[in-house]
């Protein structure tokens, strides 16, 4: 097992509580990626170096950390460059590994199926290409399966277009994958299609195996579903498809949205979503917001929402309270909401009422229900 000193940065303004939150954060991604991480700094924002980011007074204190503990890696939240990044790996004679890496590294332990091993792989390639001048000596180690070798500027341009093939190779492979799955969407379209959406670890896959009653994968881990699950439900004399997706987080990297495509076109093709949010949270507005900025930027809140608030067991009864006056003025204004607990069961019934509404009005919108 890695064993890594992390490294955060508080920005001005910045409640400690929510310090303390994106650190558990990074903490529990660690722990996903089976790192070890014995000890952390959290840094208030100083005017930046140029060269490292940050002053050779921190950087020798990580340092004497790194002895310490015998560390062999930094996580580091921060955002740095690629030479800022080469220049700190220099400094301390260890791997730096940034946030958006170590969520790559988690996806790829995760892929299960080819297609998501093939997004994966994308999604690492599209990171790796415009830092390939401090990374290309290891991509030998690390990515075996690339190629690449040698030393020198002319090595480095041999690489990148390497990598540029494999892309372009990796592309026409999903766009063929996309394609028969496409042909599969299209001959259930008549069915109503229902979509969880939340951020990760919020419950979902828990919230799916009691809605469809079948074997699905939940794990306290972050990511633990990459591959769309579809599973058919019928509630009452209904019948619609519900599907669960790659959970959302604080940050997501662009080249894990844009490669998982395919994965969130249930959420484009859902006629209606189910967002999940656990509310025993401490910052689960954020995150919920964090949710919503994504679906805005897909463009699909237009489309029928219920907002699922979930993990309703591990809040007292004046936390409880609490919650539902914060919600009153959104049902007031006409937003479906429904409090449950996916591991205890509680206020699944109501959802699956409101389910049923949902998809009963959407079928008549479609013309698939007669009354």
């Amino acid at each position: 097992m890695d064993r890594a000193i992390a490294i955060l940065l508080q920005s001005p303004g910045m409640p400690p509580e929510m310090v303390q939150d994106h650190l558990q954060e990074l903490l529990h991604l660690a722990k996903t990626a089976n790192i070890e991480v014995p000890f952390y700094f959290i840094y208030k924002k100083r005017p930046v170096v140029p060269a490292t980011y940050l002053s050779s007074g921190r950087i020798a204190q990580v340092k004497a950390a790194l002895e310490r503990y015998k560390a062999n890696m930094i996580l580091v939240d921060l955002p740095l460059t690629p030479v800022q990044i080469r220049n700190l790996e220099r400094c301390w004679g260890v791997r730096v590994m940034e946030r958006t890496n170590l969520i790559l590294t988690i996806f790829e332990r995760h892929a299960k199926t080819a297609q998501a091993k093939l997004q994966v792989a994308l999604a690492h390639l599209q990171y790796m290409l415009p830092r390939l001048t401090r990374m290309w000596t290891h991509l030998s180690r690390e990515r075996g399966g690339i190629g690449l070798k040698g030393a020198g500027e002319k090595e480095i341009e041999t690489d990148r277009r390497r990598i540029r093939h494999q892309i372009a190779v990796l592309k026409r492979k999903l766009k063929k994958i996309e394609q028969q799955n496409r042909t599969a969407r299209k001959q259930r379209s008549r069915r109503v299609r229902v979509a969880l959406v939340g951020y990760t670890n919020a419950g979902k896959s828990s919230l799916m195996r009691r809605l469809s009653k079948a074997s699905v994968v939940v794990e306290d881990k972050l990511f633990a579903t990459l591959d769309t699950t579809v599973r058919r439900v019928t509630l009452e004399d209904t019948t619609f498809l519900l599907s669960d997706t790659v959970g959302f987080i604080r940050a997501l990297p662009p080249t894990l949205i844009e490669s998982f495509k395919s994965t969130l076109a249930e959420v484009y093709e859902a006629d209606i979503l189910l967002q999940v949010t656990d509310v025993s949270h401490p910052y689960y507005m954020e995150y919920m917001h964090t949710v919503q900025k994504i679906l805005s930027e897909m463009k699909v809140l237009h489309k029928p929402i219920i907002h699922v608030l979930n993990k309703i067991d591990l809040l007292s009864e004046e936390e409880r309270l609490a919650l539902e006056n914060e919600w009153q003025s959104f049902i007031e204004e006409g937003a479906t909401v429904v409090m449950v607990s996916a591991r205890s069961g509680e206020g699944i019934e109501h959802l699956r009422r409101c389910l049923v509404e949902k998809v009963r009005d959407c079928e008549r919108r479609k013309g698939l229900r007669v009354s």
